[in-house]
């Protein structure tokens, strides 16, 4: 009887999570908003306690699944027709560089640092920050970029140019933090730094927010605000 309520349960909650994706839609799958991580969560801890505790009953995870899945559709579709509610259930996008700049205020709302901005950068094909006009961070945690107009792509057998060596880009400083390992692995040392921060009119280095070297291109730098 036990593995026959078992199969049961797991039969029933199987179909249950199929019908409740397809009702509702993918977007439960590829949007992954606050509301719906939370609903993965609950209807799995609803299928996980009716398998390991004996005296939660078939009909209780029935109604547990329906009654849940109600309310998600029931959000989804307010969700579609009021924009305000909308914004509160998934949140809106945020604009993380704006015209090439680092917005430090919305990195600290959404609680990034420069270093995981890099890292979601990279895995979008973009080395370096001096190549984003706009980066936005979606309500999924993805991030859509807008690269600056010299930086986005064009083939070189457009217009049949002579291919040219890549270089990946090198934080100096970040936070106002000097990286001297990176420093010293370019073979310079302060004195170009300095010198390097001095052609960009930045005489303290505590105020340099993010600074970047690209060999064949310079130093970016942006200070703090």
């Amino acid at each position: 009887m036990k593995f026959l309520n078992l199969a049961c349960v797991l039969v029933i909650g199987f179909f249950l999570l199929f019908i409740i994706v397809k009702i509702v839609g993918r977007k439960i799958i590829t949007q992954v908003t606050p509301f719906t991580f939370i609903t993965a969560i609950v209807i799995g801890e609803i299928l996980g306690n009716a398998l390991y505790d004996p005296e939660v009953t078939l009909f209780e995870v029935v109604f547990s699944m329906i009654l849940w899945g109600s309310l998600l559709l029931v959000v989804e579709y307010i969700a579609q027709k009021s924009l305000r509610f909308r914004g509160l259930v998934e949140g809106k996008p945020v604009a993380l560089i704006k015209n090439g700049v680092l917005d430090r205020d919305e990195l600290k709302k959404t609680r990034l640092n420069v270093n995981q901005l890099q890292s979601l950068l990279r895995q979008s094909e973009t080395f370096s920050i001096r190549e984003v006009a706009y980066c936005y961070l979606e309500t999924n945690g993805s991030i859509s970029i807008l690269k600056k107009a010299r930086y986005q792509k064009t083939t070189q057998e457009e217009f049949n140019l002579p291919e040219k060596p890549v270089h990946v880009p090198v934080t100096l400083i970040r936070d106002g933090k000097v990286l001297w390992d990176e420093i010293k692995d370019l073979g310079y040392d302060e004195t170009w730094l300095t010198k390097q921060l001095h052609a960009q009119n930045v005489t303290d280095i505590e105020k340099v927010f993010l600074a970047e070297w690209l060999a064949g291109d310079g130093i970016f730098v942006q200070t703090m605000r």
